[in-house]
């Protein structure tokens, strides 16, 4: 079992004393920092270079946003999950713009949260099923009040990579599209890397936010949810 390495950073003492026991519960984390604000968990980045770094957004001197689009231009290794209360629309863009590669909210299970954290150390995005419908309901509500969609994949992708791109803007991990598609994972992850290749984008965060950008959810289908 690979070990991936951690650290976290939130504002309140007691979440940080919460994170800590959680963590400590499964043998494959391991952690190697605690931040109490975003810019002391810059530093403990720079320092440890962890597989995942786990943010709050609401905190002091640098806050969650701002981290976040640090780390990801200064150590992209790095891998940023958000923990959070926060499950506003704007949150959420802001947060996948800025380049985080999952985000969970912080009534979330432990299984969310430990799935999320080896989703994106396995370069998958992760995104709370609360947090996916937030932004199909802004997409669809949006989409329903005559704001124009324009769908333009700039002629790029294969039918097959825009059925994957889709998926993965909807929050599936690499194996939940193979189930789906019947693929192998091989199949998901080639798929993938080929998109970020014809697109020259270096991550799957950067793959999310041009699937934002361009509109790539299916209204018809996801607006019966």
């Amino acid at each position: 079992m690979k070990k991936i390495k951690i650290l976290f950073a939130d504002d309140h003492g007691i979440v940080r004393d919460g994170l800590r026991s959680l963590f400590k519960s499964d043998p494959q984390f391991v952690i190697v920092g605690e931040a109490a604000d975003g810019a002391e968990a810059l530093n403990l980045v720079a320092k440890h270079k962890p597989n995942v770094a786990i943010l709050d957004i609401s905190m002091p001197n640098l806050n969650g946003i701002e981290a976040t689009n640090l780390i990801k231009k200064n150590y992209p290794e790095t891998k940023v999950l958000i923990l959070t209360i926060h499950e506003d629309e704007e949150y959420i863009q802001e947060m996948i713009i800025a380049g985080a590669d999952g985000y969970v909210v912080k009534n979330a299970e432990k299984k969310e949260i430990f799935d999320g954290v080896r989703a994106v150390a396995n370069n998958e995005t992760f995104f709370s099923p609360t947090v996916s419908k937030v932004l199909l309901e802004g997409l669809i509500k949006r989409t329903r009040d005559g704001e124009t969609i324009k769908v333009n994949y700039d002629n790029k992708l294969t039918k097959r990579e825009v059925e994957i791109l889709r998926l993965i803007a909807d929050g599936m991990t690499g194996k939940e599209i193979a189930a789906k598609l019947f693929l192998s994972l091989s199949t998901v992850n080639s798929h993938r890397m080929n998109m970020m290749k014809k697109l020259n984008l270096h991550d799957t965060a950067s793959l999310v936010k041009y699937a934002i950008q361009k509109n790539v959810i299916d209204i018809k289908q996801k607006s019966k949810i």
